[in-house]
């Protein structure tokens, strides 16, 4: 196992969002650490070259958040997300790669990323999707939001219709009332208006519904939606 390079240590009282880096390239893990140390508010608390190596550097570094390539020689980005995401203390993942079909992107989302992004993606954006996902809230483009749901509606029969209707019955109605809306890629601000509650209270819901279907993050509550194949609400 290639030893963690580690970049600086964490300085200050501000709490800076520490990242992760994973990629098999060096020029690209070199290219990321000097444009996210630009950035106020980030610290690169290291990187690794494989999958492989992401269990033992979060349990050293303590990222708040990983920046995970799809292709690596020995562990894939995808299913060491899948490793780490099933730790109780994991931290949030983004998805930063070159690949972007529709199967990438479906299984980056059900193995637990909070966001997915292209590194042709602008280093500004990049740098706010840290911040983003750091605070809670998944970072999945509309763009990418669309394409995976149009992949799910026109798939057929999915096996899973009927497993995710019954998970959906756990729910409260008004619980469900706000998944429907997840479902239809909505903000917490555009579901608060249109339900006539308060940003308080969806986040409050979101929180109960993560809990209760035992999922991370609000895209993977919109994905169980369209699994369910219910209607529009």
């Amino acid at each position: 196992m290639a030893a963690v390079e580690t970049v600086r240590a964490r300085t200050g009282d501000d709490d800076p969002v520490r990242v992760l880096i994973v990629d098999d390239d060096a020029l690209v893990r070199a290219g990321l650490t000097m444009m996210l140390g630009g950035f106020d508010g980030i610290e690169v608390a290291g990187a690794v070259g494989d999958g492989e190596e992401v269990a033992a550097a979060v349990t050293r570094l303590r990222p708040d958040v990983v920046l995970m390539d799809i292709r690596m020689p020995k562990l894939d980005g995808l299913a060491a997300t899948e490793r780490l995401r099933a730790r109780p203390d994991a931290p949030e993942v983004i998805v930063l790669t070159t690949f972007d079909t529709d199967r990438h992107v479906q299984r980056a989302i059900r193995a637990g990323a909070s966001g997915f992004l292209l590194k042709h993606t602008p280093p500004a954006r990049i740098a706010d999707a840290i911040h983003q996902v750091a605070a809670g809230e998944p970072m999945l483009s509309p763009e990418v939001l669309r394409r995976m749901m149009g992949f799910l509606a026109g798939a057929g029969v999915d096996p899973r219709r009927d497993a995710a209707r019954v998970r959906l019955d756990a729910l409260s109605a008004g619980e469900r009332a706000v998944a429907e809306r997840i479902g239809r890629g909505l903000t917490n601000q555009e579901i608060a208006a249109e339900l006539r509650m308060s940003t308080a209270t969806v986040k409050a819901y979101v929180s109960r519904m993560l809990t209760k279907l035992d999922l991370n993050n609000r895209v993977q509550i919109a994905l169980l939606v369209h699994d369910a194949d219910l209607p529009v609400a």
